[in-house]
């Protein structure tokens, strides 16, 4: 599949989302919080690989995307409460950014004990 038509995709699917979560919250969150990023990247690997690459490479990529995904959450809650104290929206970034990280290092050295290599 030509790159150029995966961008034009992705990129409407990202602006789709952003255009109906500016018209209702709940609506382009309930959207957004679909993995509709990793189901397309998903699609264009089914499309693009062959055989048992890619059958292997797509359920990689569902596995370790459950994984990242758990030390994304905390983020979801630290940013309302953030931007609801009326701290600066580039700082509530940034602390979203580091927590994320420090909960991504924890995630990763927590699953290695249980033999889910992360890293």
């Amino acid at each position: 599949m030509p790159v150029l038509i995966k961008y034009l995709i992705t990129a409407a699917v990202v602006v789709a989302i952003s255009e109906i979560a500016k018209r209702s919250d709940k609506i382009g969150a309930l959207i957004a919080a679909l993995p509709m990023v990793t189901l397309l990247a998903m699609t264009w690997m089914f499309f693009e690989l062959k055989g048992e690459a890619q059958t292997e490479k797509i359920a990689n990529h569902a596995w370790y995307t459950f994984w990242y995904v758990i030390p994304t959450m905390p983020m979801f809650l630290l940013m309302p409460w953030m931007l609801r104290r009326g701290i600066h929206y580039g700082w509530t970034l940034l602390a979203a950014c580091v927590l994320t990280a420090l909960c991504f290092i924890l995630t990763t050295w927590v699953m290695k004990r249980f033999g889910v290599e992360l890293m």
